[in-house]
């Protein structure tokens, strides 16, 4: 504690003088104001490391300068012990919960004067730590926020006939969600969208193997299945890339008990067909002119959870102005301050209010989201992909 700045504030120079002999026996450096307004002008300049504060004074008393004080973010942290008659309770009191760390009466003890002063030294040092921690902890936040950017794609790709839009807004710094959008070797466009169990950190890392692995098995000759052959349909490519994924993370790291909704689809531009898996994810809305939204739903269970799971695809063609809507359970769970949800049937009243394509869709239901929300914390991800057929 040697050498650390205790700013005296009293009106009375006896005071004053005695507080200073006695705290440089203990090595400390001392700062003197004589009013209010002269104790923040000091606190400003000097950034004393704890503040002896008197409560009778004239200019400014000191509740006043405590308020001041507390309701600042750059001096709240700084220790304020007051100073007042021990006869003085009510002050006491009133000190104490404006925010004094504690207090010492007149008249000055010295053994109870460094008692105070070191125990409210100790509490600083220690809130400055934490605090430290704390910033470290937000950086390396920051920093997995940005090499998880990184494995999201910058730009879908532009597809003559087509409009492909995706949205994303992870509640944490980190996020469980993904998604994907990239050519197959053979012409094909492959989407993915997935929510991978929990939060957090650990959500986000395997998170990054999920899309890992879809990309990487959807690109190569690797499979895990010898019936399948070197020209795959797109029905056996997503049951390659899903049942490979499935059996490695379960092989690998099953002990994580990390599982993930996947919906994945290929897209054939040119035959307008779209093949697609719903292994455990929200229903998929299939928006079409005239006639009611109809659910892709489910066609398998959740990856990663299940060594046997068996996989299935369906095939529908995309018809102009058709638009596949996925979206993660950050939608319809989202809450507002009354803990409402959000939930799926105001999602379909927004469908049902017009003709949207693929950017005003996504646009239209983040601000309804918003409007919804209003100031309540978000605590899930949310994503969304939009396709559509021009």
């Amino acid at each position: 504690m040697d050498g650390q700045k205790i700013l005296i504030v009293d009106d009375e120079p006896f005071n004053v003088d005695y507080l200073e002999q006695e705290l440089a026996e203990h090595n400390f450096k001392s700062l003197c104001a004589y009013d209010g307004e002269q104790a923040l002008a000091i606190v400003a300049s000097d950034s004393p490391d704890l503040i002896l504060l008197d409560i009778m004074m004239p200019v400014m008393d000191g509740f006043e300068v405590l308020k001041k004080l507390k309701g600042s973010p750059q001096t709240r942290n700084i220790p304020v012990v007051i100073i007042s008659a021990s006869s003085d309770l009510k002050s006491v009191v009133k000190g104490i919960q404006l925010g004094a760390e504690d207090y010492l009466p007149k008249p000055f003890e010295p053994t109870l004067l460094l008692a105070r002063i070191s125990s409210s030294l100790e509490k600083k040092y220690l809130r400055d730590i934490e605090q430290q921690y704390l910033k470290s902890m937000e950086r390396e936040l920051d920093i997995g926020r940005e090499i998880q950017q990184g494995f999201l794609p910058t730009e879908l790709p532009e597809v003559p006939g087509w409009e492909i839009a995706a949205y994303f807004k992870a509640a944490r710094e980190v996020s469980g969600d993904f998604y994907d959008c990239f050519y197959l070797p053979d012409g094909n466009l492959l989407t993915v969208i997935g929510d991978v169990c929990d939060k957090g950190v650990g959500a986000a890392l395997f998170m990054t193997l999920f899309r890992s692995l879809i990309r990487f098995t959807a690109t190569s000759k690797l499979s895990p299945d010898e019936e399948l052959s070197f020209s795959p349909t797109p029905e056996e490519k997503l049951r390659q890339i899903i049942t490979y994924s499935n059996r490695y993370i379960i092989d690998t790291h099953g002990d994580a008990s990390m599982f993930a909704t996947i919906f994945i689809s290929i897209l054939n531009p040119y035959d307008f067909s779209f093949t697609y898996m719903n292994c455990g994810h929200e229903p998929v809305f299939w928006i079409r002119d005239n006639q009611p939204i109809t659910h892709l739903s489910s066609t398998g269970p959740l990856v990663g959870l299940l060594p046997e799971a068996k996989y299935t695809s369906k095939r529908i063609i995309i018809k102009p102005n058709d638009l596949i809507l996925s979206f993660t359970d950050g939608v319809p769970d989202a809450q507002n301050e009354n803990n409402e949800f959000f939930g799926k049937e105001r999602l379909l009243e927004l469908l049902k209010k017009g003709k949207f394509n693929s950017f005003e869709l996504l646009q239209r239901i983040e601000s309804q989201l918003n409007q919804f929300v209003g100031d309540a914390i978000s605590f899930d991800d949310i994503t969304m992909m939009a396709i559509r057929r021009k």
